[in-house]
């Protein structure tokens, strides 16, 4: 199996359905934490809803769509990035994140995304990336622009949660704009 390392001894490597109990365990960490700006069904409250969610993502990896990572820092796993859509026929992805408290603020997160921009431009040729956040997300917009994406614009109280309807904002970057494209 594959890693790839990572700033600070972390590795990025593939989560897959046997990583069950390991993810219901980072959650456990990470749930309240990241719940406001991850979708709902991601969210899981025990072993067996974690399994489902990284059956969901292996069978449409199978069917060459989405695809999900985790990293690990000291072994420990402490979040992840994932192709939350990848579409290879129409050239455009969507990649997204999330990462407990304790790993924030290593620059993990944007090196990881980084390595997903890079294959899905240079490996498997695709034209467009989009970064989907909440408008008051601050630090995932901030990735968005380290990664060199454009604000492309706002739908308003387009991300519901808990009742209230949010702005969200969608951020895109193109292989011609990606550094190591030839143009």
């Amino acid at each position: 199996m594959f890693t790839l390392p990572l700033r600070d001894g972390a590795r990025l490597g593939p989560l897959e359905v046997w990583h069950a109990e390991e993810f219901a365990g980072h959650l456990d960490r990470a749930r309240e934490h990241i719940r406001p700006w991850v979708g709902p069904a991601f969210v899981t409250d025990d072993v067996d809803a974690a399994r489902a969610t990284l059956k969901r993502y292996a069978e449409r990896q199978a069917r060459d769509g989405a695809r999900l990572y985790g990293i690990w820092r000291e072994g420990v796993l402490v979040g992840g990035v994932m192709f939350t859509d990848f579409d290879a026929a129409v050239g455009s992805c969507e990649i997204g994140c999330w990462l407990e408290p304790s790993a924030e603020g290593h620059g993990l997160i944007t090196q990881a995304c980084g390595a997903l921009l890079d294959w899905a431009f240079t490996s498997r040729g695709l034209h467009r990336a989009e970064w989907h956040c909440r408008a008051d997300n601050e630090r995932s917009s901030a990735v968005a622009k380290r990664l060199g994406m454009t604000l492309e614009g706002v739908r308003r109280e387009a991300w519901p949660y808990e009742g209230v309807r949010h702005d969200k904002q969608i951020w895109a970057v193109l292989a011609s704009e990606w550094p190591g494209m030839s143009r």
